[in-house]
């Protein structure tokens, strides 16, 4: 394929994917998971000249505990920024804020198409075939249910995922250079490792696993220095050359989380290793701690693992992406060999691993699914790869004369329409009732006399009260209050940290909650005495029965 030929596809494939992502735009309406919203709320605070701030706390682990709190003390900040273009030209909305990932999701289609090309050319397919290839394989892309929502969630997802195909098809191509011509192909100062260098750099600003990535090209590097002939020389040269630019582009956001928290590192990160389950990232007076968690025993802490396991298997990978993720999955051991896929196949090894092993709860929470994007693609392109071999086999059995290798892609474009036009409008349908639930909620509020009062002070600082809530984020975002992670502890427990927080005597919490509450303040003596309830039946909405009001009446 030319280059006028792989530019030509990337529009055709960037135009397609973009298409369907504004589709899929019009039927998510709100952000889903939390974590979303919090990267727009802190756009929209950034645009509005408050700074990196939100109004949510849903983390204690990390001092300060004020008001408005400095955000990121545990994701990261690139996310924001890419949302926050968007939005100052279009209005601080969640739907302006999709364009940015909308953009993002077309870019990792492109990237997709590429790493293909590159693929097909490795092994020698003939041009027809290579063609098949790469192009399917963005078609499969653009409409592959997982890559699809995840294009029109403004968080993490996209943007790494594209930073990590694109170290990606750099390091392929260096390996491939490398047998050619060694005196060029390991440089520090080749343009193509400063290259990797500033995206490692960035995808370090994305998500924390971007560790993993830097990991996988140091491995790679040592591949590539031994195949070029120059050994540890040369590869100090390939990981230093990207560890340069990769410290420049991250070292102002380690200065500033040092300014905001005491800490150049997210600390609070590795704190989530020790959690026995998702809420103890909420925990306000029993805090993780290597005791506690050993405590629990050897059995209870290999269960953690194989939930994890299976959470990261079947509902990370499998079934967002049936049939072709098991496809894909099943001829990994045979597809992913060669230099074009090699560091990915090391990144998507050792995140996987690392996330079951070293954060079980946390990934059934979403660390493994927001930093799987370039891994979807590592099975789409598997997936594609056995197809073509299967039908390149039956072929040459058969005796045809004319390969019929579009046969795979059509089938996984086939099956990704199919699945993404059936799945995406109910995963819409839910954040629509949520979208309605927080729009009704501060009326409601204030028809029940349970909205927050904001005291009238006369000198001095004023105080201003949070709601306590198991869902602080969204509350913050869509309410303008400021609110409080609700830990998973008894009535006492969150007394005290309402009284943390002068003027708070609010709680709200789904009635479903797989926590302790709501029922926990039907049974405990301190949450009978404390926490009156309060009624929201008169409002009217539906959508507001599945919540529980509670008002503080302790001092």
């Amino acid at each position: 394929m030319t280059r006028r030929e792989a530019w030509l596809g990337a529009l055709v494939i960037g135009t397609v994917a973009i298409a369907v992502r504004i589709w899929a735009a019009t039927v998510i309406t709100f952000p889903r998971p939390e974590d979303t919203d919090y990267y727009v709320g802190v756009a929209g605070n950034l645009l509005s000249g408050q700074g990196l701030v939100s109004n949510a706390i849903w983390s204690y682990g990390t001092p300060p505990l004020i008001f408005p709190r400095p955000a990121f003390e545990v994701w990261l900040p690139l996310p924001t920024f890419l949302d926050a273009i968007p939005m100052a030209l279009l209005g601080a909305t969640f739907r302006t804020a999709q364009w940015a990932s909308i953009v993002e999701g077309a870019v990792v289609a492109v990237l997709a198409t590429w790493l293909a090309g590159d693929i097909a050319i490795e092994r020698g397919m003939p041009l027809g075939r290579s063609r098949t290839l790469s192009l399917g394989t963005g078609l499969v892309i653009a409409v592959y249910l997982p890559l699809v929502l995840h294009s029109v969630l403004p968080d993490s997802t996209m943007p790494f995922a594209a930073l990590v195909l694109g170290v990606c098809i750099l390091a392929g191509r260096l390996a491939r250079d490398a047998a050619d011509d060694a005196a060029t192909a390991v440089r520090w100062h080749d343009r193509r490792v400063t290259a990797i260098g500033i995206l490692l750099g960035l995808a370090a600003l994305t998500r924390n696993e971007a560790i993993w990535l830097a990991l996988g090209w140091a491995i790679v590097a040592w591949g590539i220095a031994r195949d070029a002939g120059t050994g540890r020389g040369g590869w100090a040269r390939l990981v230093l050359g990207a560890a340069v630019p990769a410290v420049v582009v991250f070292a102002p956001w380690a200065v500033r989380d040092w300014m905001a928290f005491g800490s150049p590192l997210p600390g609070q990160a590795l704190a989530n290793a020790l959690s026995l389950t998702g809420r103890d990232i909420f925990a306000w007076s029993v805090p993780v701690t290597p005791s506690r968690y050993l405590g629990a025993g050897l059995p209870a802490l290999i269960g953690l693992r194989w939930d994890g396991f299976v959470h990261n298997v079947v509902s990370v990978l499998l079934l967002p992406g049936v049939p072709i993720a098991a496809v894909g999955l099943v001829g990994l051991p045979w597809t992913g060999r060669g230099t074009a896929l090699r560091l990915l196949v090391v990144f998507s090894i050792t995140t996987f691993v690392m996330t079951t092993l070293l954060f079980p709860v946390s990934t059934t929470w979403g660390t493994f699914l927001h930093a799987a994007g370039a891994v979807q693609v590592l099975l789409v392109v598997s997936a594609l790869l056995a197809l073509d071999w299967i039908l390149d086999a039956i072929g040459r059995v058969r005796g045809w004369t004319r390969h019929v290798a579009w046969l795979g892609p059509t089938l996984g474009i086939a099956a990704g329409i199919l699945f993404t036009a059936a799945l995406l409008p109910g995963f819409g349908r839910a954040g629509d009732t949520l979208r309605d639930r927080y729009a009704a909620l501060p009326e409601a509020l204030r028809a029940a006399g349970a909205y927050p009062a904001i005291p009238r002070v006369l000198g001095g600082s004023q105080v201003v009260p949070a709601v306590i809530t198991d869902f602080p984020i969204y509350l913050a975002e869509t309410t303008g209050l400021q609110a409080l992670a609700l830990p998973d502890e008894p009535p006492s427990a969150v007394l005290d940290l309402a009284r943390h927080f002068p003027g708070t005597n609010l709680v709200i919490v789904n009635a479903d909650d797989d926590g302790i509450w709501p029922e926990v303040r039907d049974t405990d003596e301190v949450g009978i005495r404390c926490f009156e309830p309060v009624s929201l039946a008169g409002s009217g909405v539906p959508a507001l029965d599945g919540l529980r009001v509670f008002r503080i009446t302790c001092p």
